[in-house]
């Protein structure tokens, strides 16, 4: 059996899903078939070749926050009025703070430049959105929106034994399984208060027909004239039903014209109250599962999760320490392959592979730790092998990185330069000010010589700045560390015989 997104992908078909309001549900699958279902969804996904910034979230969740306050607001009050409330509704007013929170969370992890990264789909109904976030519907829609750990690895792993996913899509998923439970929820909110209102209507003419609150009861003719010929809800159908039966006989009328209005809907009055009981039964499910799975995916070990998933990992582990090392220093690998890969126009997987097979094919030295260091995958993504390595993977960094390089490459030298570049600059700018003001020439040399050292002070701050801003963590494999070699060097931290 094909899913519904398997069909609408394999069509190309423009159709999105944000054009139906609809909760995100589909079939209930296994875990076997939610595999193939990752499979099948895989090779109906294709993505752009470049990052572009596609359609954007977060106005989508703003709106999605807006419509699950307004649904808590009318839900609250309509427990102060002491009004009926469905299991779904009494489920969104108790964990409101929760969703509230979730869509905060998913507001400061989801900035521009990191969506920006993400592959966007080129065709099928999330065209211009994210491959993780199609990739996310389909797992909600098919678990009914349950979150379970070990499912989410099967079905990301089996998606990518056909497509690989980036790094930065790995570490997304937590992010849009998120987007898309508020979504769901939203739907469902509009379907609560939908039902509410229909409800609450039905009740109305039901105290009309009934006499109810010391009022007259009215003739059915007259009560029922203004929904004559109209299609009506089921859970107004409901509501009136279960009002209006076993009553007076004089209300005899209203019934049989509810069933006349029934029948020429092509259904019955005991359907239409089975129907939606049923609805409101699995609403209530979905409901639950949504903000269970909230609190589950807010205290799941995410990085655990990431690592379990990423393929990158599995590389690298291959041969080296990789899985010895501490979670920072795995990261550095990750984010340095990141970079390698968007600059030399390589998938993450082939990057990883080159830089395992360059420390695999290092020449043998005399001095074991020398060996072992030139021989971890990390001497090539972070160390001195890193220049040799950006020039065999044909790596072009971008314009952004060249100045810290230049500085780095310049050492103190250029440090100095620098710091004297910058007070010239900023001497020079009000001098020269005053000279276009008519300020005479032996003032502004006096003025020159009294602002050379704040003027210094300034360009000193200025650098220090800019250069620790390109500092952060780093590999011990960046220092050249040799601890344990006898013939280790005190002052460079180097190997003398190497």
């Amino acid at each position: 059996m094909i899913s519904f997104i398997d069909r609408v992908f394999r069509r190309g078909s423009p159709t999105s899903p944000w054009l139906s309001g609809d909760p995100v549900r589909a079939e209930l699958f296994s875990i076997e078939r939610l595999e193939e279902h990752a499979r099948s969804l895989a090779v109906a996904q294709q993505v752009t070749l470049k990052p572009t910034k596609g359609h954007p979230l977060d106005s989508r969740l703003a709106d999605n926050g807006a419509v699950l306050l307004d649904a808590y607001r009318m839900i609250a009050k309509g427990i102060d009025e002491r009004r009926a409330i469905t299991p779904a509704a009494e489920w969104l007013v108790d964990n409101y703070y929760l969703v509230e929170r979730q869509i905060r969370e998913v507001h400061s992890a989801l900035p521009p430049g990191y969506y920006r990264q993400l592959p966007k789909l080129r065709d099928g109904p999330f065209v211009g959105y994210p491959r993780v976030f199609g990739l996310a519907w389909a797992f909600v829609a098919h678990t009914d929106s349950h979150f379970d750990t070990e499912m989410l690895c099967r079905f990301v792993g089996a998606y990518q034994t056909v497509q690989p996913l980036t790094i930065g899509e790995l570490w997304a998923v937590a992010i849009t399984l998120r987007i898309v439970l508020v979504e769901n929820l939203r739907r469902l909110a509009e379907l609560i208060l939908h039902s509410s209102g229909a409800r609450q209507e039905a009740d109305g003419l039901a105290d009309r027909l009934l006499g109810a609150g010391d009022r007259t009861a009215e003739p059915a003719s007259v009560v029922l004239a203004a929904h004559e010929g109209m299609a009506l809800s089921d859970a107004f159908a409901m509501q009136l039903v279960h009002r209006l039966r076993d009553q007076d006989p004089r209300i005899t009328p209203a019934l049989t014209w509810l069933d006349q209005h029934m029948a020429a809907q092509g259904t019955t009055a005991d359907a239409v109250v089975r129907d939606e009981h049923q609805r409101q039964g699995t609403g209530a499910v979905t409901v639950r599962n949504i903000i269970t799975s909230m609190r589950l995916i807010s205290d799941a070990d995410w990085p655990e999760l990431f690592e379990r998933m990423s393929l990158v990992d599995e590389v690298l582990s291959v041969g080296s320490a990789f899985r010895d090392m501490d979670f920072p220093t795995r990261n550095l690998y990750r984010s340095a392959i990141e970079k390698l890969a968007r600059g030399a126009n390589r998938t993450e997987l082939d990057v990883a592979s080159r830089a395992v097979l360059a420390a695999k094919q290092t020449p043998y030295s005399h001095c074991s730790v020398e060996q072992d260091r030139h021989g971890d995958p990390g001497y090539h993504l972070l160390a001195d092998g890193r220049r040799a390595f950006e020039a065999a993977i044909g790596f072009r960094p971008p314009l952004s990185t060249r100045p810290g390089r230049l500085g780095r490459a310049f050492g103190i030298g250029g440090y100095v330069a620098a710091g004297t570049t910058v007070a010239a600059l900023l001497l020079a700018i009000p001098l020269f000010i005053l000279h276009t003001k008519g300020v005479a020439p032996i003032w502004l040399s006096m003025l020159s010589i009294l602002g050379a050292i704040p003027a210094i002070d300034a360009a000193v701050a200025l650098v220090n700045r800019g250069v620790t801003r390109g500092f952060g963590r780093r590999c011990c494999l960046l220092w050249n560390c040799a601890v344990g070699c006898p013939h280790l060097c005190v002052r460079s931290l180097r190997c003398r015989r190497c």
